[in-house]
């Protein structure tokens, strides 16, 4: 694949300066995010469409959206989410020597949380919170996530103002999984692969396939590879078993929507796209409201809003950062993103997404459960609590077009959904080739 430019100017001036007017420029972005609200909601509240306004600037604007739409929030109080100790001690040891490259890129960094304070006035602040995002710890060697499904469908309003969530598309995948090459702290090797034993020198692989439903995509995947490089693109391919070939996706074809979704390859998991091909400014920092610690599985669809949401807890969390990223790769769909990060967990809890006129387009909810059960109806548990991204939501407001998602899917209760950092000898674990060309037509066949 040809990739123009690949060491493209520095992402951030490091002049003394623009060090000088970070401050003010950091507090002039702060006073244009919207205010507080005036009369905020409490533990015990319901927010629905008629009392939205407890919320309004203290949620994303696509998130209000949403609320004026008829999902609903249930506020409970804050709950502390401590971070898991191998992750903990990792950034201890680590955390000192990492750094920010003059091209974005993340230098020197071992394993854990890269950056464990983030100064707001340091020009890459925002680049720093989002590899503090990339570089999670809700999982550090592998994830696999059985079966999860998926609803695509339009939103009707009848003549009496009543919403209807009109199912288009039902879909299921066996699994999507990631593995690092980088970073591991559960097996062997640890905290990396050798150049030996990683000669595509990639930081991660990752697939989602065989699609099981519905019927006329089954078999369909994709797999795809970072590299250790993070300047370098990254490598998607998606196999169509009814054309019998495999399609090279660019980088900008991974915003795209494909197969009557709302949802793009870059919006999975809050932002699955590269850190460096993005300009990313810190708006600010405040509190706002998200759902971290939901308890209802398999996730609820809101009745108001004919079921297109999730409706859950919601709490006030304390520090959320609203960073803008501004694509430099042609074609992409996006002119921007806006990523609504939690400081505590470095979770992204939802974005904005807006189209080339600079209008609101789409957004994206994340529903995270923290606990040691993914699933609480299951017998299957961690030693310490993790963190799930159960459900989400993506909205298209312009088209009044959504997709809802659960993991584990809402037709296999019994499910545990999530098998987090389990290495190579778990039932399971993915075979030596999955994450191969090879391993993803075979499924498809």
């Amino acid at each position: 694949m040809t990739t123009p430019n690949l060491r493209f100017p520095a992402l951030m001036i490091q002049s003394a300066a623009l060090s000088a007017v970070m401050p003010l420029a950091l507090l002039l972005s702060s006073a244009a995010l919207p205010t507080r609200a005036e009369a905020e909601a409490k533990p015990g509240d319901v927010i629905t469409r008629h009392n939205a306004e407890k919320v309004k600037g203290m949620v994303a604007e696509g998130v209000y959206w949403a609320v004026q739409n008829g999902m609903e929030l249930d506020i409970v109080p804050y709950e502390h989410i401590p971070l898991p100790s191998a992750y903990k001690a990792a950034t201890e040891k680590y955390s000192g020597q990492t750094s920010i490259g003059d091209h974005g890129e993340l230098v020197n960094w071992v394993a854990g949380r890269p950056f464990p304070d983030v100064d707001p006035n340091d020009p890459t602040a925002p680049n720093k919170i989002m590899y503090n995002f990339h570089r999670t710890h809700y999982f550090s060697d592998d994830i696999n996530l059985h079966l999860v499904d998926a609803d695509t469908g339009s939103l009707y309003i009848d003549s009496k103002g009543r919403r209807h969530y009109n199912v288009e598309r039902h879909f299921v995948a066996e699994y999507i999984r990631l593995m690092r090459f980088d970073g591991r702290l559960h097996h062997e090797p640890k905290p990396a692969y050798s150049p030996q034993d990683n000669t595509d020198k990639a930081f991660q692989k990752a697939g989602l396939y065989p699609l099981i439903e519905p019927f006329d995509l089954k078999g369909v995947g994709g797999v795809t590879v970072r590299y250790q490089d993070l300047i370098h693109h990254d490598d998607t391919w998606l196999y169509i078993p009814s054309l019998r070939r495999v399609r090279r996706m660019s980088t900008a074809q991974r915003s795209d929507a494909l197969f009557g979704q709302d949802i793009d390859v870059d919006s999975h998991g809050g932002y699955a796209g590269q850190i460096p091909w993005f300009k990313w400014k810190l708006l600010g920092e405040k509190p706002m409201y998200a759902s971290l610690h939901g308890v209802r599985l398999p996730p609820e669809p809101c009745k108001d809003d004919g079921g297109m949401t999730f409706c859950e807890n919601w709490e006030l969390r304390p520090n959320v950062y609203v960073i803008e990223g501004i694509p430099m790769a042609p074609s992409y769909a996006y002119s921007k993103r806006v990523i609504f990060v939690d400081k505590e967990t470095y979770f992204i809890v939802y974005s904005d997404l807006y189209d080339q006129g600079g209008e609101l387009w789409k957004v994206v909810m994340q529903s995270i459960r923290t606990s040691k059960r993914p699933n609480p109806m299951v017998d299957y548990e961690y030693d310490e609590p993790r963190m799930f991204i159960y459900a989400f939501s993506v909205i298209d407001m312009q088209m009044m077009h959504g997709t809802r998602a659960a993991i584990p899917g809402m037709a296999f209760p019994d499910e545990p959904g999530w098998y987090i950092d389990i290495g190579f000898d778990h039932e399971n674990s993915p075979s030596e080739n999955w994450f191969t060309i090879p391993g993803l037509i075979s499924a498809g066949r």
